[in-house]
């Protein structure tokens, strides 16, 4: 295909992934756009403060995510890391705040952050430590 002239033929190579992509059932899709190792940096760390410690009674389970990952990504991983499905995520953009620094004159800034809230059934739970 030219870039300008009238001939509009595409001359492309299609994969055998994208041409068997529409025999595949949902759930193979799925397992395989998920298993190419993007979902061991969905969930960075635990989330540790008071709030988060209390809210694990009650099968709720804060975990650091970074910030373009997405619900079903972050419900993916919980599945696949520790075994449990959750009943629902809420993410949540926390801004970037001014510090002062002590050691030295002015202001700094805090990083923004993300969290996501993985709520579970009420008999599963998930080791943190």
């Amino acid at each position: 295909m030219a870039l300008f002239s009238p001939d509009t033929k595409k001359t492309t190579k299609t994969s055998s992934k994208t041409s068997t992509s529409g025999t595949l059932s949902p759930a193979m899709r799925k397992a395989l756009t998920h298993e190419d190792g993007r979902l061991s940096g969905v969930l960075k760390a635990p989330w540790f403060s008071e709030k988060a410690l209390i809210g694990t009674e009650r099968g709720v389970y804060v975990f650091e995510v970074p910030g373009d990952a997405t619900k079903p990504q972050i419900a993916a991983a919980i599945s696949k890391f520790y075994n449990v499905t959750p009943k629902k995520v809420r993410i949540a953009n926390l801004p970037a705040k001014n510090v002062s620094l002590r050691g030295r004159r002015g202001q700094g800034t805090r990083a923004r952050r993300h969290k996501a809230y993985v709520y579970l059934k009420a008999g599963d739970t998930i080791a943190l430590v």
